[in-house]
C-alpha cells in the first residue's frame, strides 16, 4: 500500500465516485455509483439521500461538494478519500478508486446545518447521519466505508468524517476536522425530493 499526496504514511488513495448517492428505495444492491436499500428500520420511511465529502468556505458560509477526508489504521497508515473523484494537490505516492457495491445501513441523526449556504442542495434538506456501505477498490480489494455527519445539535457520541476498511486493514481512527477556516474531513447528507 502507498500513501496519497505525499502523506508519508502507508495507505490507500482517493476515490473517484462521481455520483455519491444513497437511494433508500428498495431492498437490493444497485449499481456501483449508487444503490437501493430500505432505510425504514428506524421509521424513516423510503427516502432518497445523497452523501458528500464536502468543502466548507467559512468566510462565505458555504458548503460544496468535492472535499477530502482521511482516517488512520492502528499503525498510523492513512487512507484519504474524496466523494467526487478529486484529491489534494501534490504528487501521489499511491492512488486508486473505489466503487460503492452495496448498502449496509443508514441512520438519520438530529442536527441543523452549520453554515447558511449550500451549493449541493437545499440547506433545509441537510441531515446528520451514519452511513455504512460495502466498497470495492480498483486494486481488487474489498472494504467498507463509514460516512458520519455531525451537525450543530447532533449528539457528541457521533464523529464527523469518514472511516474505511481495505482488505484486513481497518482505518478506524478518523482524522478530525480542523478548526475553521481550515477545511477537510467534513461530510453531509441531503434528502432529495
Amino acid at each position: 500500500m502507498a500513501s496519497y499526496a505525499g502523506c508519508g504514511t502507508a495507505g490507500m488513495a482517493p476515490s473517484e465516485c462521481p455520483e455519491p448517492l444513497l437511494e433508500c428505495l428498495g431492498a437490493h444492491a444497485g449499481a456501483p455509483k449508487g444503490w437501493s436499500a430500505r432505510a425504514g428500520a428506524r421509521g424513516q420511511g423510503n427516502q432518497l439521500i445523497r452523501w458528500d465529502i464536502v468543502n466548507v468556505n467559512f468566510a462565505t458560509g458555504t458548503v460544496s461538494a468535492g472535499g477530502v477526508a482521511s482516517s488512520f489504521a492502528n499503525d498510523s497508515s492513512k487512507i484519504t478519500l474524496t466523494g467526487n473523484g478529486t484529491g489534494p494537490t501534490g504528487s501521489p505516492t499511491g492512488s486508486g478508486t473505489y466503487d460503492v457495491s452495496g448498502f449496509v445501513s443508514f441512520t438519520l441523526a438530529p442536527g441543523t446545518p452549520p453554515v447558511p449556504n449550500d451549493t449541493i442542495g437545499n440547506s433545509k434538506d441537510t441531515r446528520g447521519g451514519l452511513l455504512v456501505a460495502k466498497i470495492h477498490y480498483s486494486d481488487g480489494s474489498a472494504g467498507t466505508l463509514i460516512v458520519s455527519c455531525h451537525l450543530v445539535g447532533t449528539p457528541d457520541s457521533m464523529f464527523e468524517g469518514v472511516t474505511a476498511t481495505k482488505g484486513f486493514v481497518d482505518y478506524w481512527n478518523r482524522e478530525a476536522p480542523p478548526a475553521p477556516p481550515a477545511n477537510a474531513n467534513r461530510t453531509t447528507f441531503h434528502v432529495l425530493h
